[in-house]
C-alpha cells in the first residue's frame, strides 16, 4: 500500500524562558543595562502589578519602558532584537530542528514549531533560532514613526496562552483577526488535530496549555534544568497528577529523552495515519 501523498500535519508548540533558554530572556541584558539586579526588577513588577491590581504580563511591559524612561536606555524594536541575540540556548536546541523535522519528513509528517510565551516576541525574532518557527504567539509593543516601543500590543498570560493552541488547531494564526477562532469548524476539518499536537513548557504558567493538549488526546512535556532539584520536582508532580505525558532534562541533542519522546510520538502519529490511509 502506497504512502498517502500528503504529509501529515505535526506540531510542537514551545514556551520560551526556561524552556529552551535559561532564566527570562530581559535577564541577558535588558535588566543589567537598566542598572539594575534580576530580583530588584521583579520584586518592583511584582508591586505594581499587586497595588494597581494589574496583570503581570502587562506590569512588566510597562516597568519595561517605564525604567528605560528613567535611564533613557533606546527601546526601539531593533534594540530589543539586538538582545535577543545574546540569548542563551539550552544543549542542542539549536541543531534540534533541523535533526527533527528531518525526521519526521522521512516517516511522511511534516513538522511546524510554535512559539507561545509570555516573553517579548521582538526578542524572541532576534534569535539564532526565530527562522524555525511558523509563527511566534508572545507578548510584544506597539511602535511609533520613529519605531520606538509605546505601549503593549499583545500581553500572553498564563490562560490566554491556551487561544493559540486553538489558533493552531483551527488554522488561525493572525491575532487580530478573530473571524476563523470563532467560527464553528468541525474537527475532522481542522488543519492540525490536537492529537498532533506537542507542548512544551517548563513552569506553572505552561500548565493550562499543557492540560489542555492532553486532555485533548495530544501529548505535553514539562521541561526542568538538571541543577534545579525544585524544578524537577515539580516537573515530576506534573507527571504524577496526569497534567503532562512526561518530564525531562532540559537537554535537546540527539539522543536526550525529549529527542526520543518527539519522535516516538511522530512514530505513533504516522502510524496512526497509515492505517487511517488504509
Amino acid at each position: 500500500m502506497p504512502k498517502p501523498s500528503k504529509p501529515t500535519p505535526f506540531v510542537i508548540a514551545y514556551d520560551f524562558d526556561g524552556t529552551l533558554a535559561s532564566g527570562n530572556m530581559q535577564e541577558y541584558d535588558f535588566i543589567p543595562e537598566l542598572g539594575m539586579e534580576s530580583h530588584e526588577f521583579w520584586e518592583k513588577v511584582g508591586d505594581l502589578a499587586k497595588t494597581q491590581d494589574a496583570d503581570p504580563i502587562l506590569s512588566y511591559m510597562q516597568h519595561m519602558l517605564h525604567e528605560a524612561e528613567i535611564k533613557k536606555i533606546p527601546v526601539r524594536k531593533s534594540n530589543f532584537e539586538e538582545y535577543g541575540k545574546k540569548i542563551h540556548f539550552f544543549k542542542g536546541v539549536e541543531a534540534w530542528f533541523a535533526r527533527i523535522n528531518a525526521y519526521a519528513k522521512s516517516h511522511n509528517v511534516n513538522v511546524e514549531h510554535f512559539i507561545i510565551s509570555s516573553g517579548l516576541r521582538e526578542m524572541i525574532e532576534g534569535t539564532s533560532i526565530a527562522k524555525e518557527f511558523t509563527k511566534i504567539f508572545a507578548s510584544g509593543f506597539m511602535y511609533d514613526h520613529h519605531d520606538v516601543a509605546i505601549w503593549p500590543a499583545l500581553a500572553v498570560n498564563y490562560t490566554t496562552k491556551t487561544q493559540y493552541l486553538f489558533r493552531i488547531n483551527k488554522g488561525s494564526l493572525e491575532v487580530h483577526d478573530n473571524t476563523v477562532i470563532n467560527k464553528y469548524v468541525h474537527h475532522a476539518e481542522r488543519p492540525v488535530p490536537f492529537e498532533n499536537m506537542v507542548f512544551i513548557g517548563d513552569g506553572e504558567t505552561d500548565i493550562p496549555c499543557m492540560r489542555l493538549v492532553r486532555e485533548y488526546g495530544g501529548h505535553s512535556i514539562a521541561m526542568f534544568e538538571e541543577d534545579k532539584e525544585k524544578a524537577k520536582k515539580s516537573a515530576e508532580l506534573l507527571v504524577k497528577e496526569g497534567r503532562v505525558t512526561l518530564s525531562a532534562v532540559a537537554d535537546y541533542s540527539e539522543g536526550s529523552v525529549i529527542d526520543k519522546a518527539i519522535k516516538a510520538m511522530i512514530d505513533k502519529v504516522a502510524a496512526v495515519s497509515r492505517i487511517d490511509f488504509k
